[in-house]
């Protein structure tokens, strides 16, 4: 009896779909991508329309454009910002994990698997608690230190060249419980920066500013761009490095360059926002039974359906915290936890 392999993810075979089988999966596709891009819009008007002060919806674009509007102040220099700092940040978080969990090739990861989020973390926290600072500017050069060092550790203690998913993971679970413990030990020592670390710590949108949502950019475009970049080749290795070697993949440079968009991804929006989990890890779980696991087509759905979740979370948290509101990072919490034992529970189930 012969055993034949199949085709990685976007892959043809000879015995494949037809032609015409490929077009209307493509077309499937695309119109599920346009139809999450048109539920994000509406996701995004919420997000201006829905606060401590109610707007209706036929107030936000006066309140966008027009000056003199009664609602410019709180639209155009408080909700937008925010918006925009949630839509980013969500971007970065929905393929860091799509490109973890492809690396790893494990669906239940997520950024903070392989510990960068906590490098991130332990970073910022320390240049609060012994440096002072107090700005994006300030954090975000720390959150990448930190997650580039704890990447590059995690590389190393799992093999290096030799690396494999399950070493990579053993790796960044270690480091992510000793960082966070960390974390914990310098909020408690340092009592008079207790305050400003335990509200960015627990992940949230409310101190978005258009300075830091400016800042945010650049980083969060070339982490999107390299992302994507890495869709065809991160197909190939789903089938195991020697196969991607003979598909034209290179396995060490793809890693590399996987773990450098994770960092740029999650360092950014770790700093601006703080650490916030359960996006990276939900989101390409859900988009992987829409489009299946070609990366080529996962990836663009996780861009664009992990602000859908984020923001919905932050408009969520402002609705049930009235006349407060909840942190964004404490309803993706309580939102992701039991969907994960779900998907555990399913995977247990399905290999009993």
């Amino acid at each position: 009896m012969t055993l034949t392999k199949s085709p990685a993810p976007g892959v043809r075979s000879a015995s494949g779909p037809t032609a015409a089988g490929l077009r209307h999966r493509h077309t499937v596709r695309a119109a599920g991508l346009l139809g999450a891009l048109l539920v994000l819009l509406l996701v995004l008007v919420l997000s201006i329309a829905i606060g401590a002060k109610q707007l209706p919806l036929a107030a936000v674009w006066p309140g966008l454009t027009d000056p003199a509007s009664p609602d410019h102040t709180v639209v155009h220099d408080m909700r937008l910002p925010r918006t925009l700092l949630g839509l980013l940040a969500g971007v970065a978080l929905g393929l860091a994990g799509g490109v973890m969990q492809a690396l790893t090739r494990n669906p239940l990861a997520d950024p903070g698997l392989l510990g960068i989020n906590a490098g991130a973390s332990a970073a910022v926290v320390s240049a609060i608690a012994f440096l002072g600072l107090s700005t994006y500017t300030g954090y975000v050069w720390f959150a990448f230190a930190g997650a580039a060092a704890v990447s590059v550790l995690v590389y190393a203690v799992g093999g290096g060249r030799g690396a494999t998913p399950a070493r990579l993971a053993l790796a960044g679970a270690a480091l992510n419980a000793a960082l966070y413990s960390y974390v914990n030990a310098a909020m408690l020592l340092d009592a008079a920066s207790l305050e400003r670390m335990r509200f960015w710590t627990v992940g949230s949108l409310a101190s978005a500013r258009a300075d830091v949502v400016g800042q945010l950019l650049p980083f969060v475009a070339v982490g999107a761009l390299l992302a994507l970049a890495l869709g065809r080749p991160l197909n190939a290795m789903a089938m195991g490095d020697d196969a991607a070697r003979a598909l034209g993949a290179r396995p060490a440079l793809v890693r590399t360059g996987a773990i450098a968009a994770v960092t740029l991804l999650c360092g950014a929006a770790t700093a601006a926002c703080g650490p916030i989990v359960f996006v990276g890890l939900i989101v390409p779980h859900l988009v992987r039974s829409l489009t299946g696991p070609d990366l080529r087509w996962m990836l663009p759905y996780c861009a664009v359906l992990a602000p859908v979740l984020l923001l919905g979370s932050d408009v969520l948290g402002r609705v049930l915290g009235r006349p407060g509101e909840l942190q964004v990072g404490i309803v993706t919490a309580v939102l992701g936890g039991p969907v994960f034992l779900h998907f555990v529970r399913r995977r247990k189930v399905a290999r009993a």
